[in-house]
């Protein structure tokens, strides 16, 4: 049987109207507050990681835009069939 991982108790605070938000889909998904609350974390940062790897492709996609421009027009007559 594979290892529980050990939990920490924490004590979060939420308005009023959020909590009754997160009681209304406690209920509707049949799960308890603290699962779903720890599934939106867990797709919180999931997200976040996401979009800092995004970050980091779309900036390494622009350093090198000017070497990538350059060894596409070297190869330019590869695409057009000439050799």
């Amino acid at each position: 049987m594979p290892a529980v991982p050990p939990v920490k108790r924490v004590v979060v605070d939420f308005p009023t109207p959020l909590l009754t938000r997160a009681e209304r889909a406690v209920a509707e998904l049949g799960t308890n507050r603290s699962e779903l609350i720890r599934m939106a974390v867990e797709q919180f940062l999931e997200s976040l990681q996401k979009a800092r790897l995004e970050q980091s492709l779309a900036e390494g996609y622009t350093a090198n835009a000017a070497q990538a421009r350059q060894v596409s027009e070297e190869f330019a007559y590869v695409d057009s069939g000439v050799a």
